[in-house]
């Protein structure tokens, strides 16, 4: 009796625990089949994003460069270019000259090689930047405007000198380039030119300049950094190549690429030279940098902006999920210093400038300052003398004894 007892408990024992392991497996199934689909989208999002490369450049900032045939670049995935033909050459009925200084930064890849002929620098995505997007569907892309109860604006703080009255069909302004403090992980600070058009809560937007994002990229280096939204920034656009629609033409300028080098605290500045401006003839939004046309954005990707914009705006902004709370992020603005530190030490954007339909660069008729936070991010449009044309200083550390 007692061996059967025994006997009988042990084979009992021995079920439990296949029983158990059995079930484990089971369970287990789901999270590997989870792992394998993300591993498989991952793959599919990079295929997407990363075109196939004639030639590939491995930067010295790690950066890695492919030249992608130009016709097969990401513009043309979007629905609205399938029968694009790219404007190589612009049909501008006059020239617009931009001043451009010799201090001019420029990027780190251009030491490391060049594109040929008939392709365009594309920087590569990879899988950690992928994994850091709250979705493969978000990368790339902005936050949306958060509202508190009171319609307040809580995750964005800006800093800008703006014009609005008119039809802009361009803008340009030199923008000093520094490397501002970044202090949470999805936090992001640029400093840029801004040409909207629609209402507030479905804005038009097209934008270009220099951006720190380590979410994006992955560290806390200055880029050259460019966006579009058709909705306030809910699901359509998105920065530099990451989405379809920026169509680029020059071979020399990588979107999203590190700028180097920059201006220091009480030393030499550095600045770009940004504009955009629609061609009067085919209505393309062309982006210029340093004086070269980059490339542009098709009319077909809009609606209110398709003929003109309305508003223009010159300055900085902060991302973060800790604007106009308390403890508020760190997160810079501009050099980090205040508006009233002015030349050496705070951002500054000079001789902003707006194309109407006299095709002549104009300093605008009206202008005016705006920063949400003055005491976190401040603003100041300073004439050092009367004859002199007024210079737009704007900036902050965030959080600070002023800033809590």
């Amino acid at each position: 009796m007692r061996n059967t007892y025994h006997e009988g408990k042990l084979l009992a024992m021995v079920a439990f625990a296949i029983a158990a392991a059995i079930l484990q497996s089971h369970a287990a199934i789901p999270d590997i089949n989870n792992s394998q689909q993300l591993s498989a989208q991952i793959k599919n999002k990079l295929k997407l994003l990363n075109k196939p490369a004639l030639h590939t450049i491995y930067s010295k900032d790690g950066d890695i460069i492919d030249c992608v045939d130009i016709y097969k670049q990401p513009a043309f995935d979007h629905p609205a270019l399938k029968n694009h033909t790219i404007q190589m050459e612009l049909n501008w009925g006059v020239h617009w000259k931009m001043s451009v200084e010799q201090n001019e930064p420029f990027q780190v890849w251009q030491r490391s090689g060049s594109c040929p002929n008939g392709t365009i620098p594309i920087r590569r995505i990879r899988e950690p930047d992928l994994l850091r997007a709250n979705s493969l569907d978000s990368f790339g892309k902005k936050f949306p405007y958060e509202s508190s109860k009171l319609g307040k604006e809580v995750n964005r703080s800006t800093a800008i000198l703006y014009t609005a009255g008119f039809n802009y069909i361009g803008a340009t302004g030199q923008i000093n380039v520094w490397n501002p403090k970044v202090d949470l992980p999805n936090d992001f600070t640029a400093s840029r030119i801004w040409l909207k058009n629609g209402p507030s809560e479905k804005f038009e937007s097209i934008e270009a300049g220099w951006m720190v994002n380590r979410r994006l990229y992955g560290d806390t280096k200055t880029r050259l950094s460019v966006h579009w939204t058709v909705d306030s920034y809910k699901s359509t656009g998105c920065f530099d190549l990451t989405c379809s629609g920026f169509v680029q033409t020059n071979p020399k300028v990588v979107l999203g690429a590190i700028i180097d080098p920059l201006s220091t605290r009480g030393g030499q500045q550095f600045i770009i030279t940004v504009g955009i401006f629609q061609d009067p003839k085919s209505s393309n939004w062309w982006l210029n940098m340093q004086g070269q046309p980059v490339g542009y954005w098709p009319p077909t990707l809009f609606g209110y902006l398709r003929n003109s914009a309305t508003l223009v705006e010159w300055g900085g902004e902060v991302f973060s999920s800790n604007i106009k709370k308390v403890p508020h992020t760190g997160t810079g603005m501009g050099s980090g210093d205040y508006a009233g530190g002015h030349y050496k030490y705070a951002s500054y954007v000079r001789q902003p400038r707006i194309v109407d339909y006299s095709l002549q660069l104009k300093y605008p008729v009206r202008v005016g300052t705006w920063a949400d936070e003055y005491s976190c991010y401040s603003v100041d449009n300073y004439r050092s003398t009367i004859p002199t044309e007024p210079v737009f200083f704007y900036g902050g550390p965030g959080r600070s004894r002023d800033c809590h």
